[in-house]
């Protein structure tokens, strides 16, 4: 039975872990929680923000962490203020405290249930998986765990080639955006200011410096030059399920099909939004039925509009983005980044689009805001790279996390670990949606109930001892 369980990370995702368990325990369990040294729990990158700029792109009836209290968010943010309605885009701020709230509740409950959880409020060093067991190395400190589940959160963000290390070094052109808006001061506001990526932490960038720093002009570089599109300002419910479409799409795995699909749906729809919001809960089984190269065509070639319509900014965040245009702040250049270097003080950005060079204003600093990085191969995340260097995982061939079953369990070579699960951005390449919490919660739920079972001997195909190499 699994009776001791190690939790590593200390975001969202890890939250909503750790409540289930301790909600459905129902034998003794010990929980150590390694949460990476956050100095407040559950907020991870994600919600980490303080400012009141930055907003949930999702509405807050949805933003519930469990699915038999799909109200929760809603309530705590009613109870601070009562006018708050279900459709409302409320800021991540406040989700952040929603989940520092969960986690405080979640370790009140477990004392009350009897279920042991230990905070370890420091980061895992290393990891090492076998078929009855994981084994945990923090320090001096060693281990042994009936199971292990790695909720990291995001990767450590990679410069894009071509950049010149100089920049990086003096600052001039900032890998991590939320690094850079915590040291921004509203005294050493520079001119010009480039954004290399248009996606939503884009947006959250811009509309905080364009705040803080009132005469800055910016410039916004991404492959086609589109803002993410915007929600309807009203709620909107899909027409049926999306049963129909989504069975037509697994008959015929093929992203042009695919896309053929979707465009006759959108035409017999009053808003394609309902379309795509239809297709949600099917995504993991759909994304389960493309074969690897049609997976890689739809990353090649569909994969920037998927994310611009499904992940949507809020519309009176569109609206403040439109200002800024209208005003002459904001310019967007369509084109890909192949390299930066200093030029004088400034820095000198080289885009191309379809082969041609594009001209782009010389840049005070540069913002790389690509988003999400899932890519193991090249990792400097110090913990995936130990397990990933060992041969204890396998990268996603795709760079899409690690190589998981639809479940969580993380593989090598294809064979799963029963012992070893993922939640949230590694399981990207089995799932391709894990990092909403829609998804992270209906996930959480899942894990825990399959945790929690009795646990049945490994089966053929699952692997053999591991080497501690």
């Amino acid at each position: 039975m699994i009776r001791r369980i190690a939790i590593i990370g200390g975001g969202a995702a890890a939250v909503a872990l750790l409540s289930e368990l301790v909600e459905r325990a129902s034998a003794p369990l010990h929980l150590d929680w390694y949460t990476g040294g956050a100095e407040r729990l559950g907020r991870g990158v994600a919600y980490g923000t303080s400012s009141p700029r930055h907003l949930l792109n999702v509405r807050a009836a949805t933003m519930g962490m469990f699915s038999r209290r799909p109200r929760g968010f809603l309530d705590f943010a009613q109870q601070r203020n009562p006018q708050v309605t279900g459709t409302d885009f409320l800021p991540r701020s406040l989700y952040g405290d929603y989940l520092e709230h969960e986690a405080a509740q979640a370790l009140a409950r477990s004392r009350e249930r009897g279920v042991d959880v230990h905070v370890v409020p420091f980061v895992a060093d290393a990891v090492v998986p076998e078929p009855d067991g994981v084994t945990v190395l923090q320090g001096e400190r060693v281990t042994r765990f009936d199971a292990a589940v790695l909720a990291l959160g995001a990767l450590p963000v990679r410069p894009l080639p071509g950049v010149d290390p100089g920049l990086l070094a003096d600052g001039r052109y900032a890998l991590d955006p939320w690094a850079a808006l915590a040291g921004a001061r509203s005294e050493h506001a520079p001119r010009e200011v480039a954004l290399v990526g248009l996606g939503l932490t884009a947006v959250d960038v811009l509309l905080e410096l364009a705040e803080r720093w009132p005469d800055t002009r910016f410039v916004a570089i991404s492959r086609h030059g589109q803002l993410p599109a915007a929600h309807l300002p009203a709620s909107t419910v899909p027409e049926d399920d999306g049963g129909a479409l989504v069975e037509a799409m697994q008959e015929a795995p093929e992203i042009r099909r695919w896309l053929r699909l979707l465009r006759e749906a959108i035409a017999a729809s009053d808003d394609w939004r309902v379309v795509i919001d239809s297709l949600r809960p099917a995504t993991p089984v759909l994304w389960d039925a493309l074969p690897l190269p049609e997976r890689a065509r739809f990353l090649r070639h569909a994969r920037w509009a998927w994310e611009r319509a499904r992940h949507r900014m809020p519309p009176q965040v569109e609206q403040q983005v439109l200002a800024l245009e209208r005003a002459g702040r904001l310019q967007r250049i369509r084109g890909r980044v192949a390299g930066a270097q200093a030029e004088g003080a400034r820095v000198r950005l080289q885009v191309r689009h379809a082969g041609t060079p594009v001209a782009v204003p010389l840049a005070d600093r540069v913002i790389q805001t690509v988003g999400l990085d899932t890519d193991l191969r090249s990792t400097a995340h110090p913990l995936m790279r130990q397990l990933v260097t060992n041969g204890h995982v396998t990268p996603d061939p795709l760079g899409l996390g690690c190589q998981a079953t639809a479940d969580g369990r993380l593989c090598r070579d294809g064979r799963p670990w029963p012992r070893l699960f993922g939640i949230g951005s590694l399981l990207r390449g089995a799932r391709w949606e894990t990092v909403a919490m829609p998804e992270i919660r209906l996930h959480a739920r899942v894990l825990a109930s399959r945790m929690l079972e009795p646990v049945q001997a490994p089966s053929r195909g699952q692997l053999a001892p591991a080497s501690y190499a």
